[in-house]
Order: structure tokens, then sequence, then C-alpha cells
């Protein structure tokens, strides 16, 4: 049996393209297979749906970006976690603007097969788990305080710094490495100074 002529990445590819190009409204079966080229049978040869394209999009995107994370946290790099969203934004831009400008309500709605309702399901699970991993890898405990202040340097900051220059189309310049490292040193020495003074004595 001969090789498929368009694969699955074709049309994520294309609606992706799509989405930078025109928004996420713009992808429609028919913009997508004639961004790749092909008869819309080949789309639904792939995928049941544009709502299923959606939703693999966003996986694929949401999996690719949080790798850079992980590995950072898992070598107990906290900082370079928080840079991870600015390096990541300048080598992939335009997978950067769909997870960055868009809601994820976007992409994840409509009736999906089973596979990928639960490939969701435990994505979601993991972002929602991952303020508190954040914190035991930055603080060593995963408080209230702890986990509010490592969604803010893993994720809110980050993104502020380099979210007006997606908008604009461009590259974050060196300009944001500072601004998150400065900010985040600064946090992370304050908490360490308040821990410090209010450690039992003796």
């Amino acid at each position: 049996m001969g090789q498929a002529k368009f694969s699955e990445a074709d049309f994520l590819d294309a609606a992706l393209a799509v989405v930078v190009e025109r928004g996420v409204s713009a992808v429609t079966v028919a913009s997508v297979s004639e961004r790749v080229g092909s008869p819309t049978g080949s789309f639904y040869h792939r995928f049941a749906s544009r709502d299923v394209l959606l939703g693999a999009l966003w996986l694929r995107t949401v999996i690719a970006f949080q790798k850079g994370i992980a590995a950072a946290l898992e070598a107990g790099d906290g900082l370079q976690a928080s840079l991870h969203t600015l390096a990541w934004t300048r080598q992939h831009p335009d997978e950067a603007r769909l997870l960055l400008l868009y809601d994820r309500r976007d992409f994840l709605h409509g009736d999906w097969p089973a596979e990928l309702r639960e490939r969701v399901a435990e994505m979601t699970r993991r972002m929602e788990g991952g303020s508190q991993r954040w914190a035991r890898a930055i603080f060593g405990k995963q408080g209230a305080r702890e986990t509010r202040l490592a969604q803010f340097l893993i994720a809110e900051l980050p993104v502020s710094v380099v979210r007006q220059h997606l908008l604009r189309g461009e590259k974050p310049p060196p300009l944001v490495e500072r601004i998150v490292r400065t900010t985040y040193e600064a946090i992370v020495a304050d908490y360490q100074a308040g821990m410090k003074r209010h450690a039992p004595s003796g």
C-alpha cells in the first residue's frame, strides 16, 4: 500500500498558517485543504471535523512548548524555565502567536474522538497542577504564596514581556531577557530573605 500523499502534520501546519494570517475563525476544512493543496476528502481521512483539527493543533503546540519548561525544572533551573518562553517565541514565532495570543477555548471545543478527549484532559490536568510543581522546584515548597509566585515567574511575567512583540509580528528584543532575569532574581531573593527573617532562632 502506498504512502498517503498528505500527512496529519501537513494539515496541522496549514491550519497554523491560517491562524497566524487570518485568525482562528478563518480555519475551515476548505481553507486548510486549499492551503495543503489537497481535496477535502483527504482532510476527512485525517480528521473527523474542523473541531478535531483545532484540538489537535492546540495540543501539539502546547506539548512542544511545555517540554522546555519541564526540562529546565527537572534540572532544578527555575530561571531557565522562566526564560524559556522568550527563547521559544523566537524559535517558533507562529506557534507562539497561536498559544499566547488566543484563548485556548478557541481551540478546545466540539465533539472529539475519545483518544483526543483524553489527551486534552490529561494536558489540562498537567497544566492545572503545573504551578504547584513549579513552586516546589523554585522555592522548595508549594504553599499558596509559593504557588502564586511561581505562576507569575514561569507564566505571567514572560508572556507579558513578549506579547506586545507578538502582536506587532516582531521577535522580542534582548531587553526582555534582562527584564525577566532581573525580576525573577529579585522575587526569589525577597522570598528567601523573608524566610530567613521568619525562621525560628536558636
